[in-house]
């Protein structure tokens, strides 16, 4: 419906889409890579994000019409609500902090994000918008999930009691190692804040939203 509109209208458009998109692809995941490399999207969402993309393109080649595509990498942070289908970080501190079990695969690893860069970055694009280009959003550290949970339960002085472990889900790509750098030249993308201390201002403000 947005595409009918923007060709009628002619408006130009920002698309967030997903590093779910990458897939099965297991190496440093760089912007062309779905268009050189055999990929298969290993869940619903990643696969209705990669559609969206190519009928962006499509759009594009058949109107003229004008869209920059994102691929968002983890974002977390503070303002992100639970539910059972938000970032692991999210779901992480939200189950910790209220005696939850939940799961850690183990051999997963992520390219966060802290919200306040990825926002920051997203309105850059207004003062550079390039028609056609595609960006991966994502922070600069890759670290295994189980990690992430370590460095969340260190900082809530809990141990892993809550924790089962398993090695891989695999519906979901299993290491995402992005290359940010076009974003870093067109969109002065930047990491502000280390994953550690990120995941500490969240942990403050879950606490304050839930009354923990």
């Amino acid at each position: 419906h947005f595409l009918r509109l923007q060709e009628k209208l002619k408006f130009k458009m920002v698309f967030t889409s997903s590093s779910e998109i990458y897939g099965d692809f297991s190496g440093v995941m760089r912007e062309d890579v779905p268009m050189k490399t055999p990929i298969r999207q290993l869940n619903d969402y990643a696969l209705s994000k990669w559609v969206n993309e190519l009928q962006i393109l499509n759009s594009a080649d058949r109107f003229g019409t004008e869209t920059v595509r994102l691929r968002l990498f983890n974002t977390y942070g503070p303002g992100e609500y639970y539910s059972n289908y938000r970032s692991v970080i999210c779901l992480f501190v939200y189950r910790a902090l209220h005696k939850m079990p939940y799961t850690v695969f183990k051999k997963h690893h992520r390219t966060f994000s802290w919200i306040f860069d990825t926002a920051r970055t997203m309105a850059n694009i207004a003062d550079n918008f390039k028609a056609g280009e595609v960006y991966n959003i994502s922070g600069d550290e890759f670290v295994a999930v189980k990690k992430a949970s370590d460095m969340i339960l260190e900082q809530l002085g809990m141990d892993d009691s809550l924790v089962e472990y398993k090695e891989v889900e695999h519906h979901n790509t299993i290491d995402k190692k992005s290359d940010n750098s076009k974003a870093k030249r067109d969109l002065k993308h930047r990491e502000t804040v280390k994953l550690k201390d990120g995941i500490a201002e969240t942990i403050k403000w879950q606490k304050k939203v839930y009354g923990v």
